[in-house]
């Protein structure tokens, strides 16, 4: 757990009708990376741990026979339950509002199990292990994260690029220099160090892929102010009576930087990596996973 900050339910709160239109998406080519490097053929199961809205599970759904989402926050279950009717896929997802601390909560054993953005949060010395026990014996962790090292070069873009240093100051203005998180704060912003962590619980790897960005994506306003009210760290409650004019406020920048409203920006790339139970065999099938009993509490 992050030293000095306590989780509350309070963190992602107000967020998820944001993420859709606010979120860069992940890469296109990340399930077909995933497919390749682990030889998915549309059986097992995947636990997506932190699922927020569904974003990674529902670009992943294809390569598993089921997928199951969990996240503390309701509106994120819902949100993601959404996402799947809407794209057909309820009745191939499951989605579980428990904390990761609360595993394995019943739901029997995974071939996979993601961490998108996530593992940072948690209690994440006592989820690896706990994980771990719930993948079968030649099951896969996989960490996910946007690419931040890749060059961006967006100099020939057709419209100017968003203000993030603006905005960034923009927040601060309202809600001070230190990093907000719930109902506590950040000094030192969210920790890393993920791989002696995995290794401590007994993982070993990890293998490295790249699924690679730099697509043109055009944005507008709307997706900028909703990409900001999508953070945990200016999550719309944080600004309380305040909020209206910080929105008024964060419109006026962007229509600074852009007067026609549009802005572009160029994909990042996703960087997955893939930490094994045990270290992998070739040409091994993985035996089929254990669903989780169906009188569990889920939504979805």
């Amino acid at each position: 757990m992050i030293d000095g900050w306590e989780w509350d339910e309070s963190l992602f709160a107000g967020t998820a009708a944001y993420y859709a239109r606010g979120r860069l998406p992940y890469a296109p080519g990340l399930a077909k990376a995933l497919a390749e490097a682990l030889r998915l053929d549309g059986r097992g199961r995947l636990l997506d741990v932190g699922c927020g809205p569904g974003a990674v599970a529902l670009t992943l759904v294809d390569l598993f026979g089921e997928v199951v989402g969990v996240d503390p926050d309701a509106g994120m279950i819902a949100e993601a339950g959404r996402q799947a009717a809407k794209a057909g896929l309820a009745a191939k997802t499951h989605w579980v509002r428990a904390r990761a601390e609360d595993l394995p909560a019943g739901l029997g054993t995974f071939t996979a199990a993601a961490f998108a953005q996530s593992f940072h949060w948690m209690d994440r010395e006592l989820v690896a292990a706990t994980v771990r026990d719930m993948l079968t014996p030649d099951g896969v962790l996989l960490h996910i994260s946007d690419l931040k090292t890749a060059p961006r070069a967006d100099a020939d873009l057709p419209h100017p690029a968003p203000p993030r240093a603006a905005l960034d100051d923009l927040v601060r203005t309202y809600l001070g220099p230190v990093r907000r998180a719930g109902r506590g704060t950040l000094p030192q912003g969210t920790p890393g160090g993920e791989s002696a962590i995995f290794a401590r619980a007994g993982f070993s790897g990890p293998d490295r892929h790249v699924a690679p960005g730099g697509q043109p994506m055009d944005r507008d306003c709307d997706d900028l102010v909703a990409q900001v009210f999508s953070m945990s760290f200016s999550a719309p409650h944080l600004f309380g009576p305040h909020r209206e004019a910080f929105e008024s406020d964060l419109r006026r920048v962007l229509r600074e930087a852009s007067p026609s409203g549009r802005f572009s920006e160029r994909q990042p790339g996703t960087e997955i990596f893939i930490w094994h139970k045990r270290p992998p065999r070739q040409g091994v099938a993985a035996p089929a996973a254990r669903p989780f009993p169906s009188d569990h509490l889920i939504v979805g």
